[in-house]
């Protein structure tokens, strides 16, 4: 549906995208990960033709984007978009809404009937005089996506629609994105620096890092089939091994890292220089021993740091090579393991990614 070829953007001399290539389907909710100031915000505000690209073709269902100033209004009015910080026009919450129907001179019989359905599904009925300057933060973002749908969009482009919110409102938001996707078949495109949401929103993401695409993919795909160490990094892969491949038999390839051997599942030939990647949530840690298990990988190592991260417990651990395992609260209770003592640890060879070094 909107295709985006060789895309750069400067302002000044300033570069703030490169390279940038992607392709958005219609009907799907399409999510931008990455840290703040790498360019997410920019590539919606492009897509939006709100800006226009240094250099390369952005493309709207095989139109050019670029073309004369007519084409280009009539593909803005297929699209709405909602800002991080979204602004309360001055008025009532109906004003607020109703104002992009009157820009539009939608008849005024309409813009009755359609605000109250707009309010409706963001769950805010009976909000219409309300005034918008009262409401808190969750309440603003959910009548600014009112005022976003109610001129039934074909794209809703959202821009970190739950950077400032806490997380009841939240999760209010996230719902409000899921309904809307199924109910109208809206194409959506987000950003977010919150790793957790992209993975819960999207169909398909794109991790943006230093003003480019890292990779394009299902959420899958990118937390567990990193293309290489930026987006490993980015999405929380955090045990990031380079080896050999000694060994390919029908699939099963061992890997020296350091003199000790790891068992994965890849299709490098042998003497291949490689790297793995294995997240730390597939890190098992035992005081004993699994005899028989079809873990292949094992190790016993000793814990060299332990780091509380609410429910969750990261514990680093020297194997002869280091690994880090995030495992819940309790589990770590329940082991009754602390800082300089022995572990066991165990993982599959299906949990380590395999991606050869050209």
């Amino acid at each position: 549906m909107i295709e985006l070829i060789g895309v750069y953007k400067n302002f000044g001399e300033k570069e703030v995208l490169r390279n940038v290539g992607m392709t958005i389907r219609k009907g799907e909710i399409f999510t931008l990960i990455g840290p703040s100031g790498t360019g997410k915000s920019t590539i919606l505000r492009l897509i939006n033709l709100l800006d226009v690209p240094t250099e390369g073709e952005i493309f709207f269902e095989g139109i050019d984007t670029s073309g004369p100033e007519k084409t280009r209004l009539q593909l803005r009015r297929r699209m709405s978009m909602v800002f991080q910080k979204p602004a309360a026009l001055r008025g009532d919450v109906f004003d607020n809404i109703a104002a992009p129907l009157r820009f539009r001179k939608v008849p005024v019989e309409d813009i009755r009937k359609r605000v109250p359905e707009a309010l409706e599904l963001v769950g805010l009925s009976g909000y219409e005089s309300r005034k918008a300057s009262t409401l808190s933060g969750g309440e603003m973002q959910r009548v600014a996506i009112a005022r976003a749908v109610v001129t039934r969009p074909e794209v809703l482009l959202l821009d970190e629609p739950t950077a400032n919110l806490d997380p009841v409102s939240t999760e209010k938001v996230e719902n409000l994105v899921h309904t809307i996707n199924s109910r109208f078949g809206t194409t959506i495109i987000l950003s977010t620096h919150d790793m957790d949401q992209g993975q819960r929103l999207a169909h398909r993401i794109a991790v943006v890092l230093s003003r480019t695409i890292g990779q394009t993919g299902t959420a899958h795909e990118i937390f567990y089939q990193p293309r290489n160490r930026d987006v490993a990094h980015m999405v929380g892969v955090e045990n990031i091994l380079e080896g050999m491949v000694k060994n390919n038999e029908e699939g099963l390839t061992i890997i020296d890292i350091e003199g000790y051997d790891i068992a994965a599942t890849s299709d490098c030939p042998t003497g291949s220089r490689v790297t793995a990647y294995i997240r730390p949530e597939d890190l098992v840690l035992s005081t004993a021993e699994f005899p028989g298990s079809s873990l292949r990988n094992r190790f016993l190592g000793r814990i060299t740091k332990v780091v509380a991260m609410g429910p969750m417990v990261k514990v680093r651990i020297d194997c002869g090579i280091r690994l880090i395992s995030v495992i819940t609260k309790r589990s770590f209770d329940e082991l009754e393991i602390e800082e300089g003592g022995s572990v066991h640890v165990y993982f599959k060879a299906s949990a380590v990614h395999v991606v050869r070094i050209d």
